[in-house]
């Protein structure tokens, strides 16, 4: 696993927590949500890929 990805996660854990307090504080409740879900699939999305290389690693490793 890359570091890189990890960091990525990271800052955008950060960026989200960040936007969603502002749209709290500010009463935009719903768009703070839908600020968070995004923010959970993109991160969803970094990982599908990293999922995905392991299994080619792993059929590789036992020919499979």
């Amino acid at each position: 696993m890359e570091i890189d990805l990890v960091f990525k996660i990271a800052a955008t854990g950060i960026i989200v927590a960040v936007l969603n307090q502002l749209l709290i504080r500010s009463g935009r409740e719903d768009q703070a949500m839908m600020t968070t879900l995004a923010g959970l699939i993109v991160v969803l999305t970094m990982l599908v890929g990293q999922i995905s290389n392991l299994f080619t690693l792993i059929q590789t490793l036992f020919d499979l």
